[in-house]
């Protein structure tokens, strides 16, 4: 018999459900509004009360978020089938194909249901996406907002899945209709959100945005207090206030105030430059960056580092290596595990192409083809295809390598040793006592 998460948590019965409780934080639900509104569990060490809109309003994180999930979702997603000769083809002849690769349903494109699965798995460390089935074929995938999920466990620490219909009513989904895509997790089965083990990291860089705003909002002047010598009642207060702003907007017209006798004016609070202000706000961003493991300068934040030639190469390569390949493997896993019978996992499998990242670079394009061609890996026409330009066929659809270092013993044999034999016998006749 399942059990919600609250009354496992109060029950406490076994280890294994207790520790995903423990992970999970709460249920949930589905009463906060819009779509990512609800706390995810954490109050900040400074008391910020950290939710995914508020961390999101921060530009490092909405970076970090934009630039992880549209990467991933406008890279190519094929479904590819094994070859006996180990090759392997585009399985263009499988739905599954085009509903991962173009439609997922009929409210989304590729593009769109991916940026949501990933910024789901990287604001709640977890993205729920339900398995449509007509007659027990997959005819669609449905995201599902992560603020309406509910997870139960069972006695068998099996999850089971509710979802809040906007009537407010809990739909069951069996664990065979739903596709549960887990970022980082502890137990395998339920992701930890980073915005909730992020708290004092984003509570942080809230803080510092709000000391900020405040200083520009006061026109970057700090608070001046006026001592008087004598002991005011509440209306000479109220007129001494009056006082003090016909003081302030004096100031702002850039005039000279006159203070009356027996009032001073002194500064108290920190000097934004004292308090370094920017230095901490800097120091926030990439604090939020190492928490997505995305180099600070890929989202705007400069440093003393040189970002042009290997040193920008370097660091596009560290992003594809430690960044977006865990979370292009655990999606690639979860399609194969969840959308593939077991029959179909030994020749059918899907893969992100990385291939797509050099879209924009045709010198990096140009040198790969033109390395593959020489070396006997493409053909011309298979590269003209990955280009989108049509094949020509003949020769051009040949495998085919240089020559120039070939063997000894085969030299004379054939066209592609005519360079190294004429060569060989230009110099077996020159005269003996040539210098050359």
């Amino acid at each position: 018999m399942a059990k919600s998460l609250r009354s496992v948590l109060s029950s406490a019965v076994t280890a294994p459900r207790s520790s995903i409780i423990d992970w999970v934080g709460r249920s949930i639900s589905g009463g906060a509004s819009g779509i990512w509104a609800q706390t995810v569990g954490s109050t900040s060490a400074n008391g910020k009360t950290v939710t995914i809109n508020k961390a999101m309003r921060l530009a490092a994180c909405w970076s970090c978020v934009r630039l992880i999930s549209e990467t991933i979702a406008t890279l190519p997603l094929g479904l590819y089938r094994r070859m006996p000769d180990g090759g392997r083809e585009v399985a263009g002849d499988n739905d599954l194909h085009w509903i991962l690769n173009t439609n997922p349903n009929s409210r989304m494109t590729a593009v769109q249901f991916w940026e949501a699965v990933v910024a789901s798995m990287l604001l709640r460390g977890n993205a729920f996406v339900e398995i449509i089935r007509i007659s027990g074929r997959i005819v669609a995938l449905e995201f599902l907002l992560p603020n309406r999920v509910e997870l139960d466990v069972a006695d068998n620490g099996e999850l089971l899945y509710r979802y809040r219909e906007k009537n407010g009513q809990l739909r069951d989904i069996a664990g065979s209709d739903m596709m549960h895509i887990p970022a980082f997790s502890l137990d395998g089965q339920v992701g930890l959100s980073p915005i909730a083990y992020g708290a004092d990291v984003f509570g942080a860089a809230m803080s510092a945005e709000d000391v900020a705003s405040a200083t520009f909002k006061n026109g970057m002047h700090q608070t001046v207090a006026f001592e008087v010598d004598q002991l005011l009642n509440k209306q000479q207060r109220d007129d001494f206030r009056d006082y003090v702003q016909r003081i302030s907007g004096a100031m702002n017209a850039g005039k000279s105030p006159v203070l009356e006798k027996g009032v001073s004016a002194k500064v108290i609070g920190i000097n934004p430059v004292d308090a370094q202000l920017l230095e901490s706000r800097e120091y926030s961003a990439e604090e939020i960056c190492r928490f997505y493991m995305v180099d600070p300068t890929l989202v705007g934040y400069s440093d003393k580092a040189s970002n042009w030639g290997t040193g920008l190469e370097q660091k596009l390569l560290r992003f594809l290596t430690f960044t977006l390949r865990s979370y292009m493997r655990r999606i690639e896993e979860a399609i194969s595990r969840k959308l593939l019978t077991p029959a179909q996992r030994r020749q059918i499998y899907p893969e992100f192409s990385i291939e797509g990242l050099m879209r924009a670079d045709s010198a990096a394009r140009a040198t790969l083809y033109s390395q593959m061609v020489q070396n006997g890996i493409y053909t011309r026409d298979e590269c003209r295809m990955k280009e989108n330009l049509p094949r020509m066929g003949g020769n051009a659809s040949v495998l085919t390598v240089q020559t120039n270092l070939s063997p000894i013993d085969q030299l004379g044999r054939g066209d592609d040793g005519q360079a190294a034999r004429a060569a060989l016998q230009n110099w077996l006749d020159q005269p003996a006592n040539s210098k050359d």
